[in-house]
């Protein structure tokens, strides 16, 4: 090439590459200004742009130094229908189960689950996982939020399986709605039986 750079082609792999993550969500929104509200009045996403041909806004978490263009967009589309009066988190007529939103540690998530209950958000459940603690709400459109921190990885180790399977229940109103055990269940994989 002119520039002294070199075309690379590469190898096609014999198997999909295994991505690092996912960079950002793109959801539909009835109202703009309502979605806004929510997703920076009450969960505390920063805006941080807007498209200049759409009515569509980027919002961006906390990274500590480690940058990110955006986490969450949303895309007014005044034509989708109105959730359910009642949420329930598997049986929404939404193609987004719910969004997993992280706080950076246990204390700012007992804090943020203490500003969402002062604002008067629905607490739809808690539930302690074996790799996470969360709390589930919902947005204005129906989308489930789940606000959570995540457990040190030696309380699930190598059996996410384990983790995953595990689910304890806790209260969603009142003083008991923000109590938060750290007395983690531990997981392991089970050993292989000893030869004989």
């Amino acid at each position: 090439m002119a520039d002294g750079t070199r075309k690379i082609i590469p190898e096609t792999p014999a198997e999909a590459l295994t991505p690092a993550g996912i960079n950002h969500l793109v959801i539909n929104v009835r109202d703009m200004e309502e979605s806004h509200k929510f997703w920076t009045e009450v969960l505390g996403f920063k805006q941080v742009g807007q498209s200049s041909r759409r009515n569509m806004r980027f919002y961006s978490g906390d990274h500590s130094g480690r940058m990110n263009h955006h986490d969450i967009a949303l895309v007014e589309n005044p034509n989708l229908p109105k959730p359910p009066a009642e949420w329930a988190m598997f049986d929404m007529p939404c193609a987004i189960n719910h969004i997993a939103i992280m706080m950076p540690n246990r204390e700012a998530w007992l804090k943020q689950l203490a500003w969402l209950q002062q604002k008067g958000v629905k607490f739809h459940r808690r539930v302690n996982h074996g790799m996470t603690h969360s709390l589930y709400i919902s947005d204005p459109n129906g989308y489930g939020v789940e606000v959570l921190y995540e457990l040190p990885r030696e309380v699930w180790g190598e059996d996410i399986q384990g983790a995953l399977d595990y689910a304890e229940g806790l209260p969603t109103e009142g003083e008991e709605a923000l109590a938060d055990d750290t007395n983690y269940p531990h997981f392991r994989k089970a050993e292989a039986p000893a030869a004989e």
